[in-house]
């Protein structure tokens, strides 16, 4: 009956778990073994379990018994949990900081904020979602997160506040064993045109707004990553994070193609840190949005 389950039970069950016995549990409590043994008969009677077998010298837990110290961890973790956030309510920190990633970000000086993060507020919870191309912006929009970390294509929106923190630069690749990889000179767009283009696209508006697209036949993902093992096997050809294609390109699994006439920004895509414009920024926001300038600065 979960009715009569109390918190103080739970960490009852933990501690004899933790210290091996009655005795030991009731020192490491400040209470006397009796008590400790009520509160046992209880939770047992209540629940209509045998938690401890109490045939042998000392009482054992039973199998029963250890799946429910478990769940008796489980429990108390989610209550810490519960106090905390409470307390950084009541402190003026936000419940929790959502944040929306650009799969293009950079993780090195993003993970370096976070770390920077944690150790001013350690106990605020961070939900993370990694967002294709739109997902971002619509996140902000629709309030369920309150940071994003991406690029805004092609202009930033009025109803944003962005800051600039870095350009990607996008290399134009293809796979070693490609066609277009055997070419050894500048390739025109007229070239590019017969060869499947790997594309990003928006999944919730994949006819939408598409930037740097030179080929007739295309080939849609939301998922970067699974683009880049597409670009790798030798389905096309596309254009990727100089941070994501370095390794590739050292190693001679990609060769970049170089195109007349590109009209792709040489010095690559911004990335901003975003939030929309009509909502105020948490002390765990604010705080993460300047160690992000700071990081990305450096």
């Amino acid at each position: 009956m979960i009715g009569a389950l109390t918190l103080d039970q739970l960490r009852v069950l933990v501690a004899i778990a933790d210290t091996g016995s009655f005795s030991a549990a009731g020192r490491s409590l400040g209470r006397v073994q009796s008590a400790i043994s009520q509160s046992v008969a209880s939770l047992e009677t209540v629940q209509g379990v045998e938690i401890f077998d109490r045939s042998g010298y000392r009482p054992a837990l039973t199998e029963t018994g250890r799946v429910l110290v478990e769940q008796a961890r489980l429990v108390l973790r989610g209550a810490t949990q519960f106090e905390m956030v409470a307390a950084n309510k009541r402190g003026g920190l936000e419940p929790e900081l959502a944040l929306a990633i650009d799969p293009l970000v950079a993780s090195a000086p993003f993970i370096d904020a976070l770390r920077d993060l944690s150790q001013t507020y350690p106990d605020l919870p961070i939900s993370f979602s990694t967002e294709g191309l739109g997902g971002s912006l619509r996140r902000l929009r629709d309030g369920s997160a309150a940071l994003g970390i991406c690029t805004l294509l092609p202009s930033v929106p009025d109803d944003l506040v962005a800051y600039p923190l870095s350009r990607t630069v996008m290399r134009p690749v293809v796979g070693a064993g490609h066609p277009l990889a055997a070419v050894r000179r500048p390739v025109s767009t007229h070239e590019l045109e017969p060869h499947v283009q790997l594309v990003l696209s928006d999944p919730v508006d994949p006819a939408g707004q598409n930037y740097g697209l030179a080929s007739a036949r295309l080939w849609r993902f939301a998922d970067l990553n699974r683009r880049y093992d597409f670009v790798l096997a030798g389905f096309g050809w596309c254009r990727m994070p100089e941070h994501l294609v370095a390794d590739a390109l050292a190693d001679g699994r990609l060769v970049e193609l170089e195109i007349q006439d590109d009209t792709a920004p040489r010095d690559g895509l911004t990335i901003f840190a975003a939030h929309a414009r009509d909502r105020v920024l948490g002390p765990g926001a604010t705080h993460l949005l300047s160690a992000l300038r700071k990081r990305f600065a450096a």
